[in-house]
C-alpha cells in the first residue's frame, strides 16, 4: 500500500497506543543480543539504566497482534521471552513464533516454553531447515520437540506461511555469521501495510537482493541498527561482527517511499535517542 492515509498512521504510530483494530505490529524490544544494560558494560547509558535513571532495553523482538481475533506471534524468541509474552498476550503462549537465525539473542527464549517454566504444548515454531534441523538435533532444543512443548515447521527461504485473517509471512535468506544456521529476515505481509524485518545482516552489498529495490515494496523497514559507528568498539575487530552503520543504511536508502525504523542496537551505540530508532511498546498497523 502506498496511500497518504497509511503512510500518515505509520508515522503517528508511538509507544503506548492501546487496543486497535486489525492486525498491529508490535515492538518488543530493541535492544542486540545482550541487551542494554550490557553484561560487563560500565558505559554511562549502562550504568544509567541500571540505575533506573533511564529504561532498561530489551533484546531485539516483534510481536504481531489482533486483539479481535485473539492471536498474537512472535518474531524471534530472545532472553527476554517471558516479558514479551505477557506484553503482547498477558502470559498465554503466542500462535507461533519465527526465528530469525541461532544467534543468542534470536532462539534462546525457546527455554521457557518447556517443562521448566511455561510447560508449553505444541507452539508452532517456523525457521528454516538448517536452524530446524540444529534444533532438532541439540539439546536443550531437542527436548522440547521430542517432549511436544514446540511443533517445529522448517520452511525453505522464500516459502509464503499463510496466517489467519489475511497475513503472509515469508522468509529471506540474509548474509550473516552463520556459524549454528543459517539467516533469514522476513516480509511480513498485512492487509493494511507490508514490512520487512531484518534485524541482522553483514552488509547490505553482500546481499543477493537490492535494499532499495525492497524498500520501494513495502510500507515499513525494521532493519539492523546494531553500529551506529565503527569506532564504537575499540577492543573489537568489527570486521570479525560486520553490520552495516547506521548512516551507510540512512544514505542508502535516502528518497525510498518506506518507513525505516533501526532495532537490533548495541549498548555501545550512540544513536539510541535517534527518531529513527524503534521504541518498545511501539505499535504499527499491517
Amino acid at each position: 500500500m502506498r496511500a497518504a492515509a497509511l503512510l500518515a498512521a505509520l508515522a503517528a504510530a508511538s509507544p503506548g497506543l492501546g487496543p486497535a483494530e486489525g492486525w498491529r505490529l508490535v515492538v518488543l524490544g530493541v535492544a542486540q543480543d545482550g541487551g542494554m544494560p550490557h553484561l560487563g558494560c560500565d558505559s554511562d547509558r549502562c550504568a544509567a539504566a541500571r540505575a533506573g535513571e533511564i529504561p532498561a532495553q530489551k533484546v531485539a523482538c516483534l510481536g504481531l497482534v489482533n486483539r479481535e481475533r485473539g492471536e498474537a506471534y512472535l518474531f524471534d524468541a530472545t532472553p527476554d521471552l517471558p516479558a514479551q509474552v505477557h506484553a503482547l498476550t498477558g502470559g498465554r503462549s503466542p500462535d507461533g513464533i519465527f526465528l530469525t537465525h541461532a544467534h543468542v539473542g534470536h532462539y534462546t527464549g525457546l527455554m521457557y516454553l518447556g517443562k521448566e517454566s511455561a510447560a508449553a504444548r505444541g507452539v508452532p515454531v517456523h525457521a528454516s531447515p538448517r536452524l530446524a534441523a540444529f534444533l532438532r538435533e541439540n539439546e536443550p532444543w531437542r527436548s522440547l520437540v521430542v517432549d511436544g512443548h514446540i511443533a517445529l515447521s522448517a520452511v525453505e527461504p522464500g516459502d509464503p506461511v499463510e496466517l489467519p485473517g489475511g497475513v503472509e509471512v515469508s522468509s529471506i535468506r540474509v548474509p550473516h555469521r552463520d556459524e549454528l544456521s543459517d539467516t533469514v529476515g522476513y516480509r511480513i505481509a498485512g492487509p493494511r501495510a507490508t514490512a520487512l524485518f531484518v534485524p541482522d545482516i553483514d552488509r547490505w552489498e553482500s546481499w543477493d537482493r537490492d535494499i532499495r529495490a525492497l524498500a520501494g515494496e513495502v510500507d515499513l523497514l525494521l532493519l539492523d541498527g546494531t553500529f551506529g559507528s565503527a569506532a564504537e568498539l575499540p577492543n573489537r575487530d568489527l570486521s570479525e561482527i560486520p553490520h552495516p552503520l547506521i548512516s551507510h543504511t540512512r544514505g542508502l536508502l535516502r528518497g525510498t517511499p518506506a518507513r525505516l525504523l533501526f532495532i537490533h542496537l548495541n549498548h555501545s551505540n550512540r544513536e539510541w535517542d535517534a527518531r529513527d530508532v524503534a521504541r518498545e511498546g511501539m505499535e504499527l498497523p499491517l
